[in-house]
């Protein structure tokens, strides 16, 4: 419902996920004030759905994401073009998106604990830090950023793959590879609220031929669903007598219509459990929760059913 709102009152939008959105306003400026115009399209969001909205108006995506972020909750806020640096200056370097816990640390060990303390020291010395990520974290703390608002489309699948280093016909290995990326994209279209309607499976050998093979289920959003299915229709299509390079799987025939009504095929049992490890994952990072059946470390030697859960960071004292 918020997806149709903008679209209809907006030329430019790009869906960044489910419930963030980056909006073209250029040359709306000749006819309407757009903040205020911001303001009655967040009144008409809140209005027709109940939900929440926050924003910010700047002159980049990078500048708007982060005041979108200081905003919250149900806030809006103004960054004039020309003070973008002088908005960022106080801030902690934590707050420039990609800018994670290592970086800030080595920073930090140098003294810089604020954006406005990253442009004091100048793009050489955070290029010596921090090779080309230092450059691009200096443009950032001046507020740049040239990123253009892609116009959205409706995303038709949702996939994901793995090249390995050597080839392979290691069978538990390759049943593993297809836990942890059929696991991977079930998240992903979870965070978008879908189901999915089919599973494929690709199978590249080490000549570079490559098969695939796809069947239709009833639409899931169900991890254990997606890894069954993607295991047997590897089974199905796999050579023995030849080895892997590359193993995909993905998920297609995509629907929202059915989201809440049929979103796991056993609600009760299921829509708990994957919301609990859903949300672990947004707090700690995709992979900081996994099925034993995705593990592929030289520890893992037995093989462990695939509704056994592992902390990826199990001597973490906030476990």
């Amino acid at each position: 419902m918020v997806t149709d709102i903008i679209l209809a009152k907006v030329p430019l939008v790009e869906k960044a996920s489910v419930d963030e959105f980056y909006l073209d306003l250029t040359g709306m400026d000749k006819f309407y004030p757009v903040f205020p115009y911001l303001l009655s399209l967040k009144k008409t969001i809140v209005q027709e759905t109940g939900l929440p909205i926050s924003f910010a108006l700047a002159s980049n995506k990078l500048i708007s994401k982060i005041a979108t972020n200081e905003a919250k909750p149900n806030g809006e806020i103004e960054i004039p073009a020309g003070t973008e640096q002088a908005y960022l200056a106080p801030m902690p370097i934590g707050k420039i998106p990609g800018c994670g816990s290592k970086t800030v640390e080595l920073l930090q060990a140098k003294g810089l604990r604020l954006i406005g303390d990253v442009v004091k020291n100048g793009p050489e010395k955070l290029e010596h830090w921090l090779g080309k990520w230092g450059l691009d974290l200096y443009r950032k703390s001046l507020g740049q950023d040239n990123g253009a608002v892609t116009p959205y489309h409706e995303q038709k699948s949702i996939s994901s793959e793995e090249t390995f280093s050597e080839d392979t016909n290691d069978i538990a290995f390759l049943e593993k590879e297809i836990s942890r990326l059929a696991e991977k994209i079930g998240y992903e279209l979870r965070q978008d609220g879908k189901l999915a309607g089919c599973v494929a499976i690709k199978i590249r050998y080490e000549n570079f031929e490559t098969h695939t093979r796809q069947q239709v289920i009833d639409h899931s959003a169900s991890d254990l669903v997606f890894i069954r299915k993607a295991k047997a229709l590897f089974h199905e299509a796999y050579d023995r007598s030849r080895k892997v390079r590359l193993i995909g799987v993905k998920l297609s025939q995509l629907d929202t219509d059915v989201f809440q009504m049929n979103l796991f095929d056993n609600p009760e049992q299921d829509k708990p459990l994957f919301n609990a490890i859903d949300d672990i994952k947004k707090q700690f990072g995709k992979t900081a929760l996994f099925r034993a059946g995705a593990q592929n470390t030289a520890k893992d030697k037995a093989r462990k059913p695939d509704d056994l859960w592992i902390n990826r960071n199990a001597n973490n004292k906030n476990e």
